[in-house]
């Protein structure tokens, strides 16, 4: 528990930039930031769990809440060794974490408030971290809800349960209800509840939220806008690097697809320490989950959502095709040098397509090809987020005049979406949706933004020929 924190005593708001609100759990105190562009409110606790049950949201709190620092990270991999001499995670780490410093715990239900500065009724950005599900968190170097603050845009991040501790399932587990797995997608739900209940005292609009995720963040948003459990509860979602869907490339699997991986994590657990994974120490439990990883090509599938019967009642082809997607807006996009980056790309520009030929919400893609400097990765996965969250100064890369005006283009572009559940306005480039006899997104590249086409036989030969930057 994070006593310490929670509970402090009541006092003066000292040296005019603290800022005290009341909330329905109770009092918080946060801080209007260094730029005095916003006021940021870090590591609210908004929920509690135990290993491999499901959250308990909370609800209240003694005394004043301090949110004054991230919370604890989930467990993940990088916990347990020094990434910086692991050669194929070092490039993500010189790129977002190099000399930050994390803490990891199983307690790590907390979520991160950047508000305008007299908000009132204010849109709300409510971010979902990627990490292949088994990584990541929402304080790293490249997130940061000041430039959505300069829009009038509320901005939250989230931590959430990763690796086994998010996914594992077996049929022995389930609840009264049923459910087994999925422990992370119930976080995220969770922490978007304590969002709703909660962010009117910090100046939003809960009738206002658009979910936005990268990679595995946008693979979570994807189920969220496939769970009848959410339904009514966002009003538009963007995807990046990892929305949409495809037969032949789901992301979700059912219980007996992915409870034979976590026996086999199970009974290696017990045979190196004697206990299985309930009780296990969590370093044994990632070093055997590495292990088996490695061994296994179906780890991938195994961990992430599943169809529990409950938050996904159905694999995601037939939610669709029975018209249970949310019939909500969507902006979805992908880089040049992506993860697999044709597959990707027409799943981002299909899924925005589909709205419109199912006769929904107009929906928009994009595409980001931005060959960042500093190096000749190209515009690899993940690239465009220095520029959607207009963190550039945060970056070593030696970014110019050009980086600098794309990102508050980009950072426009998205807040008019969260605004209205369209991104055309303020005099920008017209950004035109996805529909019959349209086939072009916008185009964010090293000389300009505008609309255009994407070769896919292009998209393949760089995949070929560009070096690899994996998560």
């Amino acid at each position: 528990m994070r006593e310490e924190i929670m509970k402090t005593e009541s006092g003066p708001v000292a040296g005019g930039s603290a800022r005290l609100i009341k909330t329905p759990c109770g009092t918080v105190r946060g801080a209007v930031s260094a730029k005095e562009d916003c006021v940021v409110f870090k590591g609210i606790r908004y929920a509690e769990a135990e290993r491999f049950c499901y959250p308990t949201e909370v609800t209240l709190w003694d005394g004043v809440y301090e949110a004054d620092r991230f919370g604890n990270c989930s467990y993940q991999p990088r916990a347990f060794y020094d990434e910086s001499k692991v050669p194929e995670k070092a490039f993500y780490y010189h790129e977002f974490r190099e000399g930050e410093s994390y803490t990891y715990s199983e307690d790590c239900l907390f979520l991160n408030i950047w508000t305008p500065l007299n908000a009132e009724c204010a849109p709300v950005l409510f971010y979902i971290h990627g990490g292949g599900f088994k990584g990541g968190c929402g304080h790293e170097k490249h997130f940061d809800g000041a430039a959505y603050c300069r829009q009038g845009i509320l901005t939250v991040t989230i931590n959430y349960r990763l690796g086994p501790l998010g996914f594992a399932c077996m049929e022995e587990w389930k609840d009264e209800k049923g459910r087994t797995g999925n422990y992370a997608m119930y976080d995220q739900m969770a922490a978007l509840s304590w969002i709703r209940r909660n962010i009117a005292a910090f100046g939003g609009d809960p009738d206002r939220i658009t979910l936005m995720g990268q990679s595995a963040g946008a693979m979570s948003v994807q189920q969220h806008c496939l769970s009848p459990l959410t339904r009514g509860s966002f009003c538009g979602a963007v995807m990046m690097s990892g929305g949409g869907v495809m037969k032949g490339f789901s992301p979700t699997a059912a219980l007996n697809d992915a409870e034979p991986f976590w026996r086999e994590l199970d009974r290696r657990v017990v045979k190196a320490c004697g206990v299985g994974m309930r009780k296990a120490e969590p370093s044994v439990i990632f070093k055997e989950f590495h292990t088996l990883t490695k061994e296994r090509p179906e780890a991938a599938m195994a961990c992430g959502p599943i169809i529990d019967g409950v938050f996904l009642p159905e694999p995601p082809m037939e939610i669709v095709s029975d018209g249970g997607a949310h019939e909500i807006p969507y902006l979805m996009g992908s880089t040049s040098e992506d993860i697999v980056p044709p597959i990707v790309h027409k799943m981002a520009k299909g899924w925005a397509r589909l709205q419109s030929d199912m006769g929904r919400c107009p929906s928009y893609a994009f595409f980001f090809d931005r060959q960042l400097p500093g190096d000749d990765c190209g515009a690899w996965h993940s690239a465009d987020l220095w520029y959607a969250f207009g963190t550039l100064e945060n970056s070593w890369r030696p970014f110019g005049a050009w980086d600098r005006e794309l990102s508050d283009i980009m950072v426009r572009y998205f807040s008019d979406f969260i605004r209205t559940g369209n991104p055309n306005g303020g005099g920008l480039p017209r950004w035109l949706p996805m529909e019959k006899g349209q086939n072009r997104v916008m185009r964010f590249g090293d000389h300009g933004v505008a609309m255009g086409g994407v070769s896919v036989a292009r998209l393949n030969h760089t995949m070929r020929t560009k070096p690899s930057v994996g998560e």
